[in-house]
C-alpha cells in the first residue's frame, strides 16, 4: 500500500501582497523524508515553509497538510494544525527571561498540558533526545549557539509533531556546530518525522545527502544531488556540472 503523504501541493501558487512569489508548485512529503529547500535569497525558501504552517493563505490550487485543506482552513483551526508541526528558527526565538525548562513548560502549557508530572517527563524526554539534559537550569544568555539551535529542536519536538519545518537552522552557526545540527535532525527524520530544511549552506547538503527541491525563477523544481557541487573559495555558492 501507498504510503500516504502528509503534505501535498498541487498546481500551488504562493504570493504576498500583491507579488507572486512561487507559483504552479507541486510538492509531496511523506514521513521519513528529509528534504532541502535551496534557492537565492527571496527566492521562496522561507515563504514555501510559511505557507506549510499556514502563516501565509493559499489563493490557488490544491494544499493538503495532514487532514487540512490550506485554502479553505478557517482561522480558528489553525492552532490545531500547528501543534502537529515543529517549528525551527535560524534566530532561536527562545524566551530571554527564563530558564530553558521554563521555555519548554511555557510551550507545553500553552498547548493544553496541564499535569505537574507529565510536563517535567516531557522536558526531559526531549532534552534527552537532543542531548542537552544537563542544560535545563540554564538561561538563554548562558548558552552557545548551538546549544540554544538543540533547545529550539526540543522545542519543536514537544509536542510528538509528524513534520518538522527548518528554516535555516545552520545560519548563525559554525560549519561544526551546523554540521551536529543537520546531524541531529538528520536522525529525527528516521524517527517518523519528516523533516524540511531550508538552507543557504551547500556544503552541508553535500555532505548530508537527501532529497533537494529548489526555488528558482518563482518555481519549484526537483534538483539531483549529482549537479550539487561547492565552490572551494565560497561555501555557500552553487555550481551546476
Amino acid at each position: 500500500m501507498e504510503e500516504q503523504s502528509i503534505v501535498k501541493y498541487r498546481n500551488v501558487s504562493l504570493n504576498i501582497e500583491e507579488n507572486t512569489i512561487l507559483k504552479d508548485v507541486n510538492f509531496e512529503v511523506k514521513r521519513n523524508d528529509f528534504i532541502y529547500v535551496i534557492g537565492r535569497v527571496g527566492s521562496g525558501k522561507s515563504t514555501l515553509l510559511k505557507s506549510i504552517y499556514a502563516e501565509l493563505p493559499i489563493e490557488e490550487g490544491d494544499a493538503q497538510v495532514f487532514d487540512y485543506n490550506l485554502a479553505t482552513l478557517k482561522r480558528k483551526n489553525i492552532p490545531f494544525l500547528r501543534r502537529k508541526i515543529g517549528i525551527v528558527f535560524q534566530d532561536f526565538q527562545l524566551l530571554i527571561d527564563r530558564s530553558v525548562e521554563k521555555n519548554l513548560e511555557f510551550v507545553l502549557r500553552a498547548t493544553g498540558w496541564e499535569n505537574k508530572k507529565v510536563i517535567r517527563d516531557r522536558i526531559n524526554e526531549v532534552l534527552v533526545q537532543v542531548n542537552m539534559q544537563n542544560k535545563a537550569y540554564k538561561m538563554p544568555h548562558e548558552l552557545s549557539g548551538g546549544e540554544q539551535q538543540r533547545i529550539v529542536i526540543a522545542r519543536a519536538l514537544l509536542n510528538s509533531p509528524a513534520l518538522i519545518l527548518a528554516d535555516e537552522p545552520t545560519g548563525n552557526l559554525d560549519p561544526e556546530t551546523g554540521n551536529q545540527i543537520v546531524e541531529l535532525l538528520h536522525s529525527i527524520s528516521q524517527k517518523e518525522t519528516a523533516v524540511i530544511m531550508s538552507t543557504h549552506n551547500y556544503s552541508i547538503v553535500q555532505n548530508y545527502p537527501a532529497k533537494i527541491v529548489k526555488c528558482e525563477n518563482m518555481a519549484l523544481i526537483d534538483f539531483h544531488q549529482d549537479f550539487l557541487t561547492v565552490d572551494k573559495d565560497n561555501q555557500n555558492s552553487l555550481k551546476l556540472n
